[in-house]
Protein backbone atom coordinates (compact mmCIF):
# COMPACT_ATOMS: atom_id res chain seq x y z
CA UNK A 1 0.00 0.00 0.00
CA UNK A 2 1.26 3.25 -1.20
CA UNK A 3 -1.15 5.51 0.93
CA UNK A 4 -0.24 7.01 4.44
CA UNK A 5 -1.82 9.10 6.61
CA UNK A 6 0.36 11.35 8.86
CA UNK A 7 -0.80 13.49 12.24
CA UNK A 8 1.92 15.81 13.99
CA UNK A 9 3.95 18.31 11.59
CA UNK A 10 6.37 19.65 14.64
CA UNK A 11 9.97 19.80 14.32
CA UNK A 12 10.59 15.75 13.64
CA UNK A 13 6.92 15.22 12.18
CA UNK A 14 7.50 17.63 8.89
CA UNK A 15 11.34 15.93 7.49
CA UNK A 16 9.52 12.72 8.30
CA UNK A 17 6.65 13.58 6.07
CA UNK A 18 8.60 15.35 3.86
CA UNK A 19 10.90 12.33 3.25
CA UNK A 20 8.28 10.14 2.77
CA UNK A 21 6.68 12.18 0.16
CA UNK A 22 10.12 12.40 -2.21
CA UNK A 23 9.97 8.63 -1.08
CA UNK A 24 7.01 8.22 -3.29
CA UNK A 25 4.47 7.63 -1.17
CA UNK A 26 0.63 9.26 -1.32
CA UNK A 27 0.24 11.58 2.17
CA UNK A 28 -2.68 12.81 3.90
CA UNK A 29 -1.47 14.85 6.63
CA UNK A 30 -3.46 16.41 9.93
CA UNK A 31 -1.80 19.03 11.88
CA UNK A 32 -3.94 21.30 13.94
CA UNK A 33 -2.05 24.30 12.85
CA UNK A 34 -3.14 23.83 9.49
CA UNK A 35 -0.32 26.61 8.22
CA UNK A 36 2.13 24.09 8.98
CA UNK A 37 0.81 21.52 6.32
CA UNK A 38 1.63 24.15 2.86
CA UNK A 39 5.17 23.35 2.23
CA UNK A 40 4.06 19.78 2.54
CA UNK A 41 0.96 20.11 -0.02
CA UNK A 42 3.05 21.98 -2.35
CA UNK A 43 5.21 18.83 -2.68
CA UNK A 44 1.83 17.12 -3.06
CA UNK A 45 0.25 15.92 0.32
CA UNK A 46 -3.25 15.86 0.67
CA UNK A 47 -4.39 17.97 4.25
CA UNK A 48 -7.61 17.32 6.13
CA UNK A 49 -9.96 18.54 8.05
CA UNK A 50 -10.04 15.75 10.99
CA UNK A 51 -7.36 13.49 12.23
CA UNK A 52 -9.85 10.52 11.12
CA UNK A 53 -9.61 11.66 8.03
CA UNK A 54 -5.91 10.59 7.60
CA UNK A 55 -6.86 6.95 7.48
CA UNK A 56 -7.71 4.53 4.63
CA UNK A 57 -9.42 1.03 5.61
CA UNK A 58 -6.88 -1.58 6.47
CA UNK A 59 -4.22 1.25 6.18
CA UNK A 60 -1.28 2.71 7.83
CA UNK A 61 -1.32 6.50 10.24
CA UNK A 62 2.17 7.61 11.41
CA UNK A 63 1.50 9.71 14.46
CA UNK A 64 3.91 12.03 16.29
CA UNK A 65 1.99 15.00 18.46
CA UNK A 66 3.44 16.50 21.46
CA UNK A 67 2.53 14.24 24.50
CA UNK A 68 -0.10 11.84 25.88
CA UNK A 69 -3.22 13.79 25.53
CA UNK A 70 -2.80 14.77 22.09
CA UNK A 71 -1.98 11.78 20.86
CA UNK A 72 -5.25 9.89 22.68
CA UNK A 73 -7.29 12.86 21.55
CA UNK A 74 -6.55 12.00 17.93
CA UNK A 75 -6.36 8.10 18.34
CA UNK A 76 -9.87 7.55 19.37
CA UNK A 77 -13.02 5.59 18.73
CA UNK A 78 -13.65 7.72 15.24
CA UNK A 79 -10.03 6.94 14.31
CA UNK A 80 -9.74 3.45 14.84
CA UNK A 81 -13.05 2.75 13.13
CA UNK A 82 -11.58 4.75 10.39
CA UNK A 83 -8.54 2.54 10.02
CA UNK A 84 -10.45 -0.68 10.52
CA UNK A 85 -9.64 -4.31 10.54
CA UNK A 86 -5.90 -4.57 9.30
CA UNK A 87 -5.18 -1.19 9.73
CA UNK A 88 -1.74 -0.25 11.50
CA UNK A 89 -1.19 2.60 13.95
CA UNK A 90 2.61 3.26 13.76
CA UNK A 91 2.63 6.00 17.28
CA UNK A 92 6.29 8.17 16.75
CA UNK A 93 5.39 10.51 19.90
CA UNK A 94 7.29 10.40 23.59
CA UNK A 95 4.62 9.26 25.98
CA UNK A 96 4.45 6.67 28.50
CA UNK A 97 4.28 2.73 28.37
CA UNK A 98 0.84 3.00 29.93
CA UNK A 99 -0.33 5.22 27.66
CA UNK A 100 0.66 2.92 24.76
CA UNK A 101 -0.59 -0.08 26.69
CA UNK A 102 -4.05 1.46 27.04
CA UNK A 103 -4.19 2.49 22.90
CA UNK A 104 -3.05 -1.14 21.82
CA UNK A 105 -5.79 -2.57 23.49
CA UNK A 106 -8.42 0.29 22.40
CA UNK A 107 -7.35 -0.49 18.91
CA UNK A 108 -7.66 -3.86 18.80
CA UNK A 109 -11.61 -3.57 19.89
CA UNK A 110 -11.68 -2.46 15.70
CA UNK A 111 -8.89 -4.71 14.24
CA UNK A 112 -6.11 -2.42 14.48
CA UNK A 113 -2.60 -3.10 15.37
CA UNK A 114 -0.81 -0.39 17.55
CA UNK A 115 2.86 0.23 17.47
CA UNK A 116 5.06 2.41 19.28
CA UNK A 117 8.35 3.69 17.41
CA UNK A 118 9.84 6.59 19.13
CA UNK A 119 12.59 8.06 17.22
CA UNK A 120 15.46 9.84 18.61
CA UNK A 121 16.76 11.93 16.28
CA UNK A 122 17.08 16.12 15.92
CA UNK A 123 15.37 17.70 13.12
CA UNK A 124 18.54 17.58 10.87
CA UNK A 125 19.06 14.07 11.69
CA UNK A 126 15.43 13.11 10.95
CA UNK A 127 15.51 15.03 7.81
CA UNK A 128 18.60 13.47 7.02
CA UNK A 129 17.27 9.65 7.70
CA UNK A 130 19.64 9.33 10.06
CA UNK A 131 17.71 8.78 13.43
CA UNK A 132 17.10 5.48 15.40
CA UNK A 133 13.61 4.36 16.24
CA UNK A 134 12.86 1.85 18.84
CA UNK A 135 9.77 -0.32 17.87
CA UNK A 136 7.58 -2.74 20.23
CA UNK A 137 4.21 -4.14 20.04
CA UNK A 138 2.11 -6.12 17.74
CA UNK A 139 3.16 -9.03 16.16
CA UNK A 140 6.66 -9.81 14.27
CA UNK A 141 4.84 -9.51 11.00
CA UNK A 142 3.05 -6.16 12.16
CA UNK A 143 6.37 -4.93 13.19
CA UNK A 144 8.01 -5.82 9.82
CA UNK A 145 5.20 -4.28 7.79
CA UNK A 146 6.44 -0.71 9.91
CA UNK A 147 9.78 -0.97 8.89
CA UNK A 148 10.06 0.09 5.17
CA UNK A 149 7.91 2.93 6.32
CA UNK A 150 10.35 3.98 9.05
CA UNK A 151 13.67 4.07 6.85
CA UNK A 152 12.11 5.70 4.24
CA UNK A 153 10.65 8.53 6.94
CA UNK A 154 13.71 8.55 8.88
CA UNK A 155 15.47 5.58 10.38
CA UNK A 156 18.98 4.75 9.96
CA UNK A 157 18.61 1.84 12.45
CA UNK A 158 15.68 0.11 14.04
CA UNK A 159 15.52 -1.43 17.30
CA UNK A 160 13.05 -4.07 17.91
CA UNK A 161 11.79 -4.18 21.76
CA UNK A 162 9.16 -7.13 21.06
CA UNK A 163 5.95 -7.45 21.79
CA UNK A 164 5.05 -5.30 25.01
CA UNK A 165 3.78 -1.69 23.02
CA UNK A 166 5.10 -0.11 26.20
CA UNK A 167 8.59 -1.02 25.98
CA UNK A 168 10.04 1.40 22.92
CA UNK A 169 8.62 4.16 24.95
CA UNK A 170 10.52 3.10 28.21
CA UNK A 171 13.19 2.78 26.33
CA UNK A 172 12.94 6.51 24.65
CA UNK A 173 12.58 8.09 28.01
CA UNK A 174 15.69 7.05 29.14
CA UNK A 175 17.33 8.06 25.92
CA UNK A 176 15.97 11.18 27.01
CA UNK A 177 17.12 10.87 30.82
CA UNK A 178 20.58 9.95 29.65
CA UNK A 179 20.56 13.08 27.60
CA UNK A 180 19.30 15.30 29.88
CA UNK A 181 21.71 14.28 32.46
CA UNK A 182 24.40 14.49 30.50
CA UNK A 183 23.57 18.49 29.71
CA UNK A 184 23.52 18.55 33.78
CA UNK A 185 27.17 17.03 34.15
CA UNK A 186 28.61 18.99 31.27
CA UNK A 187 27.11 22.32 32.84
CA UNK A 188 28.12 21.72 36.20
CA UNK A 189 31.60 21.05 34.65
CA UNK A 190 32.16 23.98 32.56
CA UNK A 191 30.94 25.97 35.46
CA UNK A 192 33.93 24.14 37.40
CA UNK A 193 36.79 25.16 34.70
CA UNK A 194 35.08 28.68 34.50
CA UNK A 195 35.83 28.99 38.45
CA UNK A 196 39.46 28.20 38.29
CA UNK A 197 40.16 29.91 35.56
CA UNK A 198 40.19 27.46 32.81
CA UNK A 199 38.92 27.93 28.74
CA UNK A 200 35.65 26.27 28.71
CA UNK A 201 35.82 25.94 24.67
CA UNK A 202 39.26 23.78 25.43
CA UNK A 203 38.19 21.90 28.11
CA UNK A 204 35.17 21.29 25.51
CA UNK A 205 37.55 20.47 22.22
CA UNK A 206 40.16 18.16 24.74
CA UNK A 207 37.01 16.19 26.28
CA UNK A 208 34.63 15.56 22.77
CA UNK A 209 37.51 14.86 21.08
CA UNK A 210 38.98 12.12 23.46
CA UNK A 211 36.91 10.42 26.54
CA UNK A 212 33.32 11.97 25.57
CA UNK A 213 33.44 11.90 21.41
CA UNK A 214 29.89 11.57 21.19
CA UNK A 215 27.42 13.21 19.16
CA UNK A 216 25.31 13.72 22.37
CA UNK A 217 28.62 15.77 24.00
CA UNK A 218 29.88 17.28 20.89
CA UNK A 219 26.41 18.42 19.60
CA UNK A 220 25.17 19.75 23.18
CA UNK A 221 28.50 20.99 24.26
CA UNK A 222 28.39 23.17 21.30
CA UNK A 223 24.83 24.33 22.19
CA UNK A 224 25.74 25.11 25.86
CA UNK A 225 28.86 27.20 25.00
CA UNK A 226 27.56 29.05 22.79
CA UNK A 227 24.22 29.86 24.26
CA UNK A 228 22.55 28.49 21.80
CA UNK A 229 19.03 27.81 22.94
CA UNK A 230 17.10 29.39 20.26
CA UNK A 231 15.65 28.57 17.73
CA UNK A 232 14.44 25.15 20.09
CA UNK A 233 14.67 21.81 18.29
CA UNK A 234 13.27 20.54 21.40
CA UNK A 235 11.37 23.07 23.88
CA UNK A 236 12.03 22.88 27.51
CA UNK A 237 8.79 22.28 28.22
CA UNK A 238 8.57 19.11 26.08
CA UNK A 239 11.76 17.96 27.80
CA UNK A 240 9.99 18.67 31.47
CA UNK A 241 7.12 16.51 30.23
CA UNK A 242 9.61 13.75 29.64
CA UNK A 243 11.61 13.96 32.71
CA UNK A 244 7.85 13.82 34.41
CA UNK A 245 7.08 10.86 33.04
CA UNK A 246 10.38 8.63 33.60
CA UNK A 247 9.69 10.10 37.29
CA UNK A 248 6.30 8.44 37.16
CA UNK A 249 7.43 5.20 35.90
CA UNK A 250 10.35 5.41 38.57
CA UNK A 251 7.88 5.37 41.10
CA UNK A 252 5.66 2.95 39.80
CA UNK A 253 8.35 0.40 38.98
CA UNK A 254 9.51 1.41 42.54
CA UNK A 255 13.31 2.71 40.73
CA UNK A 256 14.78 5.15 42.84
CA UNK A 257 16.18 8.21 40.17
CA UNK A 258 17.92 10.79 41.99
CA UNK A 259 19.40 12.25 38.97
CA UNK A 260 16.40 12.36 37.62
CA UNK A 261 15.02 14.84 40.10
CA UNK A 262 17.77 16.99 39.81
CA UNK A 263 17.26 17.30 36.33
CA UNK A 264 13.51 17.90 36.65
CA UNK A 265 13.94 20.72 39.32
CA UNK A 266 16.26 22.43 37.16
CA UNK A 267 13.73 22.10 34.23
CA UNK A 268 10.80 23.34 35.93
CA UNK A 269 12.73 26.00 37.33
CA UNK A 270 13.86 27.00 33.46
CA UNK A 271 10.14 26.92 32.69
CA UNK A 272 9.27 28.69 36.00
CA UNK A 273 11.44 31.55 34.62
CA UNK A 274 10.10 32.11 31.42
CA UNK A 275 12.28 29.50 29.15
CA UNK A 276 9.96 27.35 28.54
CA UNK A 277 9.63 27.66 24.60
CA UNK A 278 14.00 27.39 24.40
CA UNK A 279 15.63 24.36 23.59
CA UNK A 280 15.63 21.91 26.38
CA UNK A 281 19.32 22.09 26.96
CA UNK A 282 18.50 25.35 28.54
CA UNK A 283 18.52 24.33 31.86
CA UNK A 284 22.08 24.09 31.40
CA UNK A 285 22.75 27.82 32.72
CA UNK A 286 21.08 26.73 36.31
CA UNK A 287 24.78 25.03 36.80
CA UNK A 288 26.27 28.55 35.75
CA UNK A 289 23.90 30.62 38.44
CA UNK A 290 24.58 28.29 41.14
CA UNK A 291 28.22 29.10 41.00
CA UNK A 292 27.90 32.55 40.37
CA UNK A 293 29.04 33.14 37.05
CA UNK A 294 25.65 33.79 35.26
Amino acid sequence: MNNIGFIGLGNLGFPIATNLLKAGYDIKVYNRTKEKASALIALGAKSVTHPFEVASPGGIVITLVSDDAALREVACDEFAKALGKGGLHISMSTIGADTSRALALHHKQFGVSYLAAPVFARPEAAAAKLGSVCISGGTVEERNRAKPFLTDGVAKQIFDFGDDPGAANVVKLIGNFMISASVEMMAESFALAEKNGVPTQAVYEMLTSTLFASPIFQNYGRIILGKKFKPASFRLLLGLKDINLVLQNGNQSQTPLPMANLVHDRMLRGVANGNAELDWSSFAEEAGRDAGII
